[in-house]
């Protein structure tokens, strides 16, 4: 009697990934073949794999981490089937809690990709991954700037050097600058050390400013339909529709306004149980430096829309930081309804004729 082979056969690898080395750990759908260390080397897998289980449909899996997406893309190009997961998202027992090894890691892996129980998240593309680093070194870059002026005025202080009270703000004017510029101390030294400190300031300055401009001409190339479609929306500038870009890739993906709220983390931490239930307050889950933007925009949004100005003013009284929040939370929603739609956003006209009323009454 003859027989016949109705479905491939499957191999299922747990990746644990770092810098030097891989533990890897496989396995098929019928048996368990081997957990070992090898170089961090794709094309070697790919060799071992291709060597020992020829024609089985390959199926890997391994945590995000410091080693990004580029693993992932590698074996994708191969036609294998490539999972990459929230290190959070996977479940451990208490065992791994006092037993924790690479080994065991990779064979965690692999068992729960066997048996289906992990959930992915997005794998972007190259050019993806690269506009999200580059919208990273600007926050990067914002921080030391931050750092720098803060070190100024430190140096400032503790010589006892008074700024004038039109300069002492966070807006740093040009006149600001040249008043630092033609500061003088008693002896050379302290010129030296302040001349130093102006002239990294005005170097990340330039960087700070030069990365914005780069990040919102490569979107009004590459990405130039969606740009202008976030760019419609008030509240929301050119500088951060790139970050929105970077960040989130294709909005598209997201299937509904929920979805995208989740992903930024504009939605509230909830534990319920028994009956009880208890807000957590908002998610520790987010792209934190895109929430951050999207709290902020919300503010301006406040102001330039009537029908935000409108949703604010319907939770007056309440805690100023839970209604900037729901105002957010709001414009993710408008975030991905143009998206999707391909249609620039609309202001309510009613609303701001009835605004324009009540000013001239």
């Amino acid at each position: 009697m003859n027989t016949q082979i109705t479905a491939n056969p499957k191999i299922y690898i747990g990746l644990d990934i770092h810098k030097k080395t891989w533990t890897v750990s496989i396995q098929t759908d019928i048996f368990f073949h081997k957990t070992y260390s090898m170089p961090s080397k794709s094309s070697d897998l790919f060799d071992y794999i291709e060597k020992n289980f020829p024609k089985h449909e390959v199926n890997l899996v391994y945590e995000a981490g410091c080693c990004g997406f580029s693993v992932a893309r590698y074996f994708l190009n191969l036609g294998w089937n490539v999972l990459v997961v929230n290190p959070a998202d996977v479940k451990t027992g208490d065992k791994q809690k006092y037993q924790k090894t690479d080994t065991l890691d990779a064979k965690n892996l692999s068992n729960q990709l066997k048996a289906d129980t992990l959930i992915g998240i997005n794998i972007p593309t190259e050019a993806e991954d690269q506009f999200t680093s580059l919208a990273r070194h600007r926050t990067q870059v914002t921080k030391k700037l931050r750092q720098t002026k803060s070190h100024i005025k430190s140096l400032l202080l503790f010589h006892g050097i008074e700024i004038p009270a039109e300069y002492d703000n966070s807006n740093w004017a040009n006149g600001f600058i040249e008043w630092l510029e033609n500061l003088k101390f008693s002896t050379n030294c302290g010129d030296l050390a302040l001349q130093g400190k102006i002239r990294m300031f005005k170097f990340i300055k330039s960087e700070y400013l030069e990365i914005a401009n780069q990040m919102r001409a490569y979107c009004r190339k590459e990405h130039k339909t969606d740009y202008y479609l976030l760019k419609s929306i008030p509240g929301i500038g050119g500088y951060l529709s790139a970050v929105i870009i970077a960040e989130c890739g294709d909005l598209r993906r997201f299937n509904t306004e929920g979805q995208f709220a989740s992903f930024v983390g504009i939605v509230p931490g909830m534990y319920n149980s028994g009956g009880g239930e208890k807000c957590l307050g908002i998610t520790p889950r987010s792209r934190s430096q895109l929430r951050s933007y999207l709290i902020e925009a919300a503010w301006i949004a406040i102001r330039k829309d009537a029908e935000m100005q409108q949703y604010y003013r319907k939770h007056h009284g309440k805690n100023v930081k839970n209604i900037i929040v729901k105002v957010s939370h709001k414009m993710t929603r408008r975030i991905l309804s143009v998206i999707k739609k391909q249609t620039p956003y609309q202001v309510n006209v009613n609303l701001v004729l009835e605004k324009n009323k009540k000013k001239s009454a």
